[in-house]
């Protein structure tokens, strides 16, 4: 049996097929921003109107005003229709909030008595506007009586009488420099105390004028353990005494000790203390002060050292004669 012969010469033909793509069909990805957009703007509002509904009325309130602020040069509020029902500083007769510590007083009938803390409404209301009613609108002056009256001032007797305080108070600083400068003149005019100058502190205390005797090492005002001044402390006194006679000033006497305890004794830091300022008095007294003059003689001890530092220094050692202020103590 013969083979057919090939019309096209013994080549076959060749088929190509050509598969067009259309952009943005069926299977695009753009509706998905779109729908993520939706879903997110969806859950803003769902949130939004829980917080709404989470909310007190105060809460809100409170947004209100924060967000109302306004600027320097401008009048506008912020928000669209006073959300929340804020109000803005330019509202009338009201602040940016009403819920302050604004209270409003009825006033009497007689418009010439106004109430008994109309002073404190005053001065918490801000200057040109009225009262605040409960719901937030400015109340008219008829019902509300709001006195602004200043506080009446000091009466003449009364500035007339904490002028003259002043003055003796000057007058009094002044004698008491005075005797303190007459006190050291005379210690250091004196060739056998001249060496105790540096052992004689005075100073001005809100008390009054406070006279020191200090100890220091070898150079004792009394023995150890002894309330019996020694001959150059009874000097000491004599010099201090004529000084304090020309004051007319109540006198308080006090005796210091150093933290040094005592050992195998009853008799301790407490009961020398007192005793040295009661031996101080007695001294004073039989060189001419007054003994109507003196107001205490007490005993700290060592409870209030002169350097607390150093609790067994000498200089805690001593005896403080405190001419007292005629007006008491004073700042």
């Amino acid at each position: 049996m013969g083979k057919k012969s090939d019309k096209s010469g013994g080549q076959r033909p060749l088929v190509i097929r050509r598969e067009e793509i259309i952009a943005g069909g069926h299977h695009g990805g753009a509706w998905k921003v779109a729908y993520a957009d939706f879903v997110t703007a969806m859950m803003a509002f769902f949130l939004l109107m829980w917080l709404l509904n989470a909310t007190t009325e105060d809460q809100k309130r409170g947004l209100a005003d924060y967000f109302a602020t306004a600027g320097t040069l401008s009048r506008a509020q912020s928000g669209s229709g006073a959300p929340f029902g804020g109000k803005t500083p330019f509202d009338n007769g009201s602040l940016v909030s009403d819920r302050g510590a604004v209270s409003v007083v009825r006033g009497k009938n007689d418009p010439t008595q106004p109430p008994d803390d109309a002073d404190e409404v005053a001065e918490t209301l801000p200057s040109g506007h009225a009262p605040l009613l409960p719901d937030g609108k400015a109340a008219p002056p008829s019902e509300f009586a709001v006195s602004s009256t200043p506080k009446p001032a000091k009466s003449e007797a009364l500035k007339a009488s904490e002028q003259d305080a002043k003055a003796r108070d000057r007058e009094e600083r002044k004698a008491f420099e005075q005797a303190a400068q007459q006190i050291r003149e005379a210690v250091r005019m004196d060739p056998a105390l001249a060496d105790l100058a540096r052992q004689l502190a005075i100073d001005q205390t809100p008390e009054g004028m406070r006279i020191q005797l200090l100890d220091e090492d070898r150079t004792a005002m009394f023995a150890t353990g002894s309330a019996v001044p020694n001959e150059r402390a009874r000097q000491l006194l004599q010099k201090i005494a004529p000084v304090l006679g020309r004051l007319s000033e109540r006198i308080a006497i006090a005796g210091h000790t150093d933290a040094a305890p005592y050992r195998g004794t009853d008799r301790g830091n407490w009961e020398l203390s007192a005793d040295r300022a009661n031996a101080t008095r007695r001294a004073l007294t039989e060189a001419g002060v007054a003994e109507t003059r003196i107001q205490s003689v007490t005993g700290v001890a060592d409870r209030d050292p002169l350097l607390p530092a150093d609790p067994l220094a000498s200089a805690n050692r001593r005896i403080a004669i405190v001419v007292l202020r005629a007006a008491g103590i004073r700042p």
